[in-house]
């Protein structure tokens, strides 16, 4: 059965059976024949194929739980769905993980490579890269917490208790040596999971943005200072100036910090807005900025002793909202060189922030590259 209409069917079944408790038989009979009528519809529909979305990618997105039910509703309707990618199968699941609710989405065989994602994104960030790393790893791309489908709560945002959510998620799914990606905000927990438990990565990618409390100073980078993330840290005013204009303020940010506009696609902002206007999606997501100053004294008793797994550093070299042509892959080796022995830097051309998005079938290469161990990795 489609798993868009088996999740319909799974979301009806239970509205009926919590009306059947409460109404007379009447009422009943009237709402059974009406839902009866509507799930002809859908499977007619689904038969047909006109209705459905054919891209699979979208019914990624699509399978998600009715807004109308409770939020542990939701998330008891969402574990354990399938999807496919470019005809490789997920599947959404739940975990309780460090007192709170972790939403992953994992897919594919072999050793585990776990994908964190940045900001203003989800899991969906790695859409385009999934499928192909799949075909040879087991693929887990959580939402961070406070993101996506992730619990939210009101603390927990710093770089050490991210990294113990996922720590703990990859424990309970039986994986004890990983590899571990980090995109931007990921990066600030792709660090510390790495500093605390050494023997279990593998090997670490960092892409794009350094850990807190290693940034480069101005003279090194080159670059305007970053306003956002002072604009993040302020207390409230970011909640209140964004609220009702989320689509406006985190398009500015998909589209001033692409190189390639056109990859991040209108479904995909749409996804991702639809995740951060949720109630408490953007307070959390500027939680995590919040955390910097607090991340910046944990990594720098993390830096006492340094990485010894091999590192590679990838960045995008065109970001419009910098002027064009930049300097993070400086940005970001400057900083991981500082915290590990092995970095490896690279540039990813025609690319600006969102690599995995805006040049995915560099990142498949050089991702794959990496992890078995070639020692001439490029973007080429």
């Amino acid at each position: 059965m489609d798993p868009l209409l088996n999740y319909r069917l799974k979301y009806y079944t239970t509205e009926y059976l919590s009306l059947s408790s409460r109404t007379s038989s009447i009422s009943r009979l009237i709402f059974s024949t009406v839902i009866a009528l509507f799930l002809l519809i859908i499977a007619s529909v689904s038969i047909n194929g006109n209705g459905l979305n054919s891209s699979k990618t979208a019914l990624a997105q699509q399978l998600q739980p009715p807004t109308n039910l409770t939020s542990v509703e939701q998330l008891q309707l969402m574990d354990g769905i399938s999807f496919d990618i470019d005809n490789m199968t997920f599947s959404h699941h739940m975990a309780t993980v460090n007192g709170i609710q972790l939403h992953y989405v994992i897919g594919g065989q072999g050793d585990p490579v776990v994908l964190l994602h940045g900001w203003p994104e989800t899991w969906y960030a790695w859409h385009k890269v999934m499928p192909a790393l799949a075909k040879n790893y087991t693929v887990i791309a959580p939402d961070l917490r406070g993101l996506g489908d992730s619990s939210k709560p009101v603390t927990g945002y710093d770089g050490k208790t991210l990294a113990e959510d996922i720590y703990q998620l990859v424990t309970q799914l039986g994986f004890k040596t990983i590899f571990l990606v980090g995109h931007d905000i990921g990066s600030f927990v792709v660090y510390p999971y790495a500093a605390a438990h050494p023997t279990e990565v593998k090997r670490l990618v960092v892409m794009d943005v350094p850990p807190p409390g290693f940034f480069p100073p101005p003279q090194v980078n080159g670059g305007p200072p970053l306003w956002w993330i002072l604009f993040h840290q302020t207390p409230d005013v970011p909640e209140a100036l964004t609220q009702g204009k989320e689509m406006e303020y985190l398009s500015w940010h998909y589209q001033n910090l692409a190189y390639n506009r056109a990859a991040i696609t209108q479904e995909a902002i749409n996804e991702y807005v639809s995740r951060y206007s949720a109630p408490g999606g953007m307070r959390a997501g500027f939680e995590h900025y919040r955390a910097m100053p607090q991340d910046a004294i944990q990594n720098q008793n993390y830096s006492k002793t340094m990485l010894t797994m091999p590192v590679l550093a990838l960045a995008g070299g065109y970001i419009p909202t910098f002027g064009g042509n930049t300097t993070m892959p400086s940005l970001v080796e400057y900083g991981m060189k500082l915290l590990a022995q092995n970095v490896t830097g690279i540039t990813v051309p025609n690319s600006g922030h969102y690599i995995a998005e805006e040049q995915p079938d560099v990142v498949v290469k050089l991702l794959n590259n990496f992890f078995s161990g070639n020692s001439t990795i490029s973007s080429k």
